[in-house]
């Protein structure tokens, strides 16, 4: 029992969702760059073509190891006002739960500072690596001032062997006005670019319209 009622004001203080009346028929397209100690990472240019191409709003939570080695693409991409960067942590320890309050706020305040470096502004928004928290690893992150935003459903693109098409349909067949969608920008989602047209069309073909998580998420 007490497990239980710890559980249930955590899933209530990540952003799964868009707010809304009614859940209006708008989603958030939002981009992962991941990059651990020991494995480098490359903003994926194909996407950002797309993303440029389309001239859709997104939000890239990036760690700050990947906006260190990826810092002019992601200046430039700060400077289109289509494109907010957020913080994914320094250098994207997979169980963030399992290190105490001072670490967890030392990997938000350095990625902090190098994200503000490159784009000129301090994120408002964090992201738990891999998806991983606790009650206590969560008050840690909101003891910052950081909102914590996930997502509505795992797009699952940097499965191996993941065709375009099959991405593409997944994720169509999920979606449900104020979803918030992941992918992955840093290199390792190679079926990604290919899909998002088809993807962005169909959205728009069934009426949607897209947003910057700061333009809807208080």
């Amino acid at each position: 029992m007490v497990a239980l009622v710890l559980a249930v004001p955590v899933q209530a203080d990540v952003v799964t969702g868009l707010p809304g009346p009614g859940r209006d028929k708008v989603v958030a397209l939002t981009f992962d760059g991941c990059e651990g100690r020991g494995a480098p990472a490359l903003l994926d240019q194909s996407i950002v073509t797309v993303l440029e191409a389309e001239r859709v709003p997104a939000t890239l939570f990036v760690t700050g190891l990947f906006a260190r080695r990826n810092a002019e693409g992601l200046k430039r991409l700060a400077a289109s006002q289509g494109v907010e960067v957020e913080n994914h942590s320094f250098d994207h320890p997979q169980h963030m739960e399992r290190l105490d309050g001072p670490a967890i706020r030392k990997q938000i305040e350095d990625a902090d500072r190098l994200i503000e470096e490159v784009t000129g502004r301090k994120p408002r928004f964090f992201r738990f690596p891999a998806g991983n928290y606790d009650p206590a690893s969560l008050a840690a992150v909101e003891g910052t001032g950081k909102t914590v935003v996930h997502w509505s459903f795992a797009s699952g693109d940097p499965v191996r062997g993941l065709t375009p098409a099959h991405l593409r349909d997944y994720v169509l067949s999920k979606i449900r006005p104020g979803a918030i969608l992941i992918f992955h920008i840093n290199g390792r989602a190679p079926a990604t670019a290919e899909a998002l047209p088809g993807i962005l069309a169909e959205l728009r073909k069934r009426g949607y319209r897209f947003a910057r998580l700061d333009e809807v998420v208080p």
